[in-house]
């Protein structure tokens, strides 16, 4: 054994001599080393500090040595992580250390039992070595994975700070092996995914699963700390005779005897508080097993069902020993837990989107659904209702487990009355399927939805592993690479080629909704004015990906060829070669820009997969003036810092442009005015409108409000691109305008087409001679007999239509056009 400073002596010399193995092998930073070395200090100063004021006579045993050994490698691992933020990440290192460290963590629970030599002091100091490896390797995960990953790490520190404020907490638990367990899945878990060996749905599905572990662990003890939250920790040391110092073991405290203060176990207030939480426990595991997963269908007919599933767990609890029992509850627990967030995702993604919560592809859109949350309702209100859902779904997670518990004590509790009960309703059950009776309309009352919705799910991931592959193969295979030729598009030879796409304008902007007319009007003026000025339009629809929202999937959908209608096919073809409009417009020639102006964030694939030579995003415009709802800027501004830095250049080639228009975003309020395009300035003459505009929160209660302000959105974004085409198109100009995706289902409602119109508009008769075998219809309105294309179809029939058509051995310089902005 080591004396108090021979321990921490030992503790330092061992810190030292790692730092200077890895600062020799796999290299350490000047930035590696302090933080090492003051994580280093810190333990050894604590250990110390544990030694003299513990029960371990000041002497480190063979375990704690073992520990101390762990704790050197932790720091170790600490260190390497504060370098991965600078530096190129030492990973298999990093791995190697912290695997090390796992296993003795084993080795040391060992050799206390061997030598019998375990204290308190070594029981803590485990543990704290344990909860600090996890808090680094969560940190360094987080980096790869998000932010939700540092939950893991943090919670035993949110645990200990919060025992300063609640002095409850900070009592002694009792010994749990199972506290344990779940301590070395997280660092288990976490290693794993730092090895990063694995698909990333794996990975975070695992990270997920230990994050559920870890609350149901931290939720139990919480729970056990709150049920004996009554018993005065210094009245009953003092009556027992155990000191005052916390922490304190009340279970020790608790043997003391009578007069400490703690309550009788038949008193009438425990009973009522025993049975109030009986009945929450059952409500919350039943509300589990039979909520649908669609807002509309939370009825009391679906509420009222028998549930299978909830038979067979108290069957299970009849039959099953104590400790299984326990298991069981648990992973059954963790099972309704995380069932009932796939739910309530279910039902936000079905109210927005039109379709369920896809658990392998879905994750990627809580980022950007929480800032389009925080713009329509503001961002403080955004940002506590984002709270708010978070502390739901992990209290959900806690409770489901302890509420299972609960219920499964409760049945063998009362053994004889739970065996009738399920036989009761076993027999209810099975004629009730048969017959398929039923409360209400769709709803059985022999229930089995939950079993169906956890086979779906798992269904969901396997899909989504094979879609992986065949969308794969769809990439690898590009017909219109392989028969491009040096004649690329040389039927748009000199002409400007502008794909704008309108934000939100669905096919129900001009069908089926109150205010289609107000568009139909404006899209049959827009013909009669367009055609006065010489153009041409044709205009057709084509069917989406997506709908009510993700517009960068129909984005990679029109510019690709290829369906993409979930993020891992968008993240797929993010990371191929295949050729896409603008790669093509550019290997022929043209100067290629993407004008995004309410993007907020870097984008290497603009420039690395889609091959623009030019992004300008809310950076590159200069804009003085407010932010309308989610678009940083009216569309009329960005379209004229486009003509200005691109179109009207001198002594020019042509410029292919794809353009994302964004003043018809959700929630359509408050909203732009048309002005005139020399009164524009830096942007501050757009206050007054703002000033004079709506709220969302005036907007967005009333469903006919958000119909009248999205079509609005949909006038203002139409009329600013026949104005513009007005003022500034030539006769090389040609302009392709169209849809991402049908708004949201408060205004398509649900089970509606994923139709989007689309334009074709030129001043040139031989370009739309081209497209004649299209059969699209004339003007800017398609009514409901016209050509309906699924997006990844117009691609290739595009670069077919203006593809080896009339070769011209140059590609044209030309002036800009005389009409100045």
């Amino acid at each position: 054994m080591l004396s108090v400073r021979s321990g921490a002596a030992t503790g330092l010399m061992m810190q030292v001599a790692l730092f200077a193995v890895l600062a020799l092998t796999v290299g350490l930073a000047f930035s590696g080393w302090v933080f090492g070395l003051a994580c280093g200090v810190a333990l050894n100063v604590a250990v110390a500090h544990g030694l003299t004021r513990g029960n371990a006579g000041g002497l480190l045993g063979p375990a704690d040595l073992v520990t101390l050994t762990r704790a050197t490698l932790a720091c170790g691992v600490a260190a390497l992580v504060a370098d991965a933020y600078l530096a190129e990440p030492a990973v298999t290192t990093l791995v190697a250390l912290a695997v090390v460290a796992l296993v003795l963590d084993a080795v040391d629970g060992w050799v206390a039992r061997r030598t019998r030599t375990s204290s308190r002091f070594g029981t803590r100091f485990d543990g704290e070595v344990d909860a600090f490896l996890i808090l680094v390797l969560s940190v360094y995960v987080a980096g790869s994975v998000g932010w939700w990953v540092l939950v893991i790490g943090a919670m035993r520190y949110v645990f200990a700070l919060a025992g300063w404020g609640l002095p409850w907490l900070r009592a002694q638990l009792p010994p749990r092996y199972w506290r344990k367990v779940v301590a070395a899945t997280q660092g288990i878990v976490l290693a794993f995914a730092a090895a990063d060996v694995a698909p990333d749905w794996l990975t975070r599905g695992a990270l997920l699963v230990a994050l559920m572990l870890l609350s149901e662990s931290f939720g139990r003890d919480v729970w056990w700390l709150w049920r004996h939250r009554s018993v005065h920790v210094q009245e009953w040391a003092e009556a027992a005779g155990v000191g005052t110092d916390l922490p304190v073991d009340l279970p020790e405290l608790a043997a003391a005897g009578p007069g400490t203060g703690q309550r009788g176990a038949t008193s009438p207030r425990r009973a009522v508080v025993a049975a109030a939480t009986n009945t929450l426990a059952l409500l919350l595991v039943w509300f589990a097993l039979v909520a649908p997963n669609q807002v509309d269908h939370v009825t009391a007919g679906a509420l009222l069902r028998i549930p299978i599933e909830g038979l067979a767990v108290v069957f299970l609890a009849l039959v099953l020993p104590t400790w299984g029992r326990r298991i069981m509850a648990v992973v059954v627990g963790l099972v309704l837990g995380l069932l009932m967030v796939v739910k309530i995702l279910d039902m936000g993604f079905i109210e927005v989107l039109d379709r369920p919560f896809d658990p392998v592809g879905d994750l990627a859109y809580l980022g950007p659904a929480v800032g389009l949350l925080r713009d329509s309702i503001g961002h403080a209100a955004g940002t506590i209702a984002v709270v708010a859902v978070a502390a739901i779904l992990l209290a959900v997670l806690v409770c489901m487990p302890l509420a299972v518990g609960r219920l499964t004590k409760l049945v063998t509790r009362h053994h004889r009355w739970s065996v009738r009960a399920a036989t009761g309703l076993v027999a209810i059950w099975v004629p009730c399927a048969a017959l398929g009776l039923q409360l209400g309309q769709g709803e059985s009352i022999a229930s089995a939805s939950a079993g169906r919705l956890v086979v779906g799910e798992v269904r969901a991931i396997t899909t989504g592993m094979a879609d992986e592959q065949a969308f794969d193969a769809a990439t690898a295979v590009d017909t219109s690479r392989e028969s491009a030729d040096g004649e690329l598009l040389d039927g748009l030879r000199g002409k400007d080629v502008l794909i704008a796409f309108v934000e939100s304008y669905g096919r129900v902007a001009i069908e089926d909704s109150p205010s289609s007319p107000r568009v139909q009007a404006l899209l049959d003026g827009g013909t009669s004015r367009l055609g006065a000025s010489g153009y041409s339009a044709r205009s057709a629809f084509l069917t989406s990906p997506t709908f009510g929202g993700l517009s960068w999937l129909a984005h990679g959908t029109l510019q690709s060829g290829l369906w993409v209608d979930n993020e891992r096919r968008h993240d797929q073809l993010l990371s191929s070669d295949r050729m896409t409009l603008s790669s093509a417009f550019g290997d022929a020639g043209w100067r290629t820009v993407a004008l995004m102006p309410s993007n907020r964030e870097e984008w290497p694939e603009g420039e690395r997969f889609y091959q623009f030579d030019k992004l300008y995003d809310r950076s590159d415009i200069r804009y003085d003036g407010p932010r309308f709802g989610w678009s940083s800027m009216p569309d009329q501004f960005a379209l004229r810092a486009l003509q200005r830095r691109e179109l009207a250049r001198h002594h020019r080639g042509p410029v292919m442009a794809e353009i994302s228009l964004s003043s018809s975003h959700a929630p359509w309020a408050p909203l732009p005015r048309m002005l005139p395009w020399n009164r524009l300035g830096d942007g501050s003459v757009y206050e007054r409108i703002h000033r004079q505009g709506r709220s969302p929160q005036d907007v967005w209660p009333d469903p006919d409000q958000v119909e009248a302000a999205y079509s609005r959105s949909i006038v203002y974004c139409l009329q600013v691109l026949i104005s513009y085409v007005e003022r500034y198109g030539d006769d090389n100009l040609v302009l392709i305008l169209l849809g991402d995706h049908q708004p949201s289902t408060i205004v398509s409602g649900h089970r509606g087409s994923h139709d989007v119109p689309i334009t074709l508009i030129a001043r040139d008769p031989t370009v739309m001679d081209k497209i004649l075998g299209w059969g699209w219809q004339e003007g800017m309105r398609p009514d409901s007999a016209a050509p309906v294309w699924p997006m990844d179809a117009f691609r290739d029939r595009f670069l077919s239509a203006f593809t080896g058509t009339s070769a011209s051995p140059s590609m044209p310089t030309r002036p800009a056009p005389q009409r100045q902005p």
